[in-house]
């Protein structure tokens, strides 16, 4: 069975610049090397999930740019479906300058540009393709009033949805409570419950359904699922860190494709940290998706 994802998200044009370190405050400092590359952790969850051989959808909206451009190409290299992509001609792409240091680690500015005028009208347009769907992924990176749109759709339909509450931002508890599964990581995870060290006990004050369930990744610690009376720790796989940028959005489209194929929580969580931890051994957030192969090689793997 082929998974059906619809992604409601954000495209970014990531210009990523490579040094040994990180600058401080009013500090210049050489770069090794620059590159662009597709972005928006709507997109790169559309990418990843059409690498793991998902029949994918995206709904966003760029600017009519050279940077929009980009966005196409990739998308029609991976055979997304993006015909409910809107083109403003006021509004330019969004784009997200990033700097990554020498033991991987990054620091992001996002300027989200078109992105935060998706709209309502947008969702509408698609509806059909998302009653389709077996899951309906969207984050943080759009207009938050079009993410509630959205889950609200998907729950009319009887889709299951995933919410990645990122980047970290306070949202309204109804947001929340429209989704089937909560990814935070630690950071968004202290940003929503507004405590952090126990995260079983933050995730559940995030919960309102005994159906609902928490998925808090950790990168190398793996990812816990927490639900209104369960906690397990899935560990992830040992690797050689070169990039985390896209990690997250590797995760999320892993454990959207692994639920849609029918697998059981915990195996689909162990299926997106392969997923996960295959991203960070490459450069690069859309460039770093791993195919389908390559994750399954991992995921069968003793941990």
């Amino acid at each position: 069975m082929t998974a059906k994802i619809v992604v409601v998200g954000s495209f970014n044009a990531d210009l990523v610049a490579y040094l040994e370190r990180m600058p401080r405050p009013g500090e210049t400092v050489h770069g090794d090397r620059f590159a662009t590359s597709a972005g928006g952790k709507g997109s790169n969850q559309a990418v990843a999930a059409a690498r793991l051989g998902a029949e994918v959808t995206f709904i966003g909206r760029v600017g009519s740019d050279v940077f929009a451009e980009l966005a196409y190409e990739i998308w029609d290299a991976e055979g997304i479906n993006r015909d409910f992509v809107s083109a403003d001609v006021e509004v330019a792409t969004g784009v997200a300058p990033i700097l990554v240091d020498s033991s991987g680690e990054n620091m992001i500015v996002v300027v989200l540009g078109a992105n935060s005028r998706l709209r309502a009208s947008d969702i509408d347009a698609a509806r059909e393709r998302i009653a389709a769907a077996d899951v309906l992924v969207t984050q943080l990176e759009v207009n938050l009033d079009t993410v509630q749109y959205a889950l609200e759709t998907a729950k009319q339909l009887g889709i299951t949805t995933i919410l990645n509450p990122a980047p970290a931002a306070a949202v309204p508890q109804s947001m929340l409570d429209l989704a089937d599964y909560l990814t935070p990581n630690e950071t968004e995870l202290e940003t929503l419950s507004g405590s952090s060290g126990d995260f079983a006990a933050a995730a559940r004050t995030l919960l309102t359904r005994a159906d609902q369930t928490a998925i808090v990744t950790l990168g190398a610690q793996g990812a816990q699922i927490v639900s209104t009376d369960e906690c397990e720790t899935i560990p992830t796989y040992a690797v050689d860190v070169v990039d985390t940028t896209g990690a997250g959005d590797a995760f999320n489209a892993g454990l959207a494709v692994a639920l849609a194929e029918g697998k059981a929580l915990a195996e689909a969580v162990r299926f997106a940290n392969a997923a996960a931890a295959l991203s960070v051994t490459q450069p690069g957030a859309a460039p770093s998706a791993p195919h389908r192969e390559a994750v399954d090689a991992l995921f069968t793997q003793n941990l």
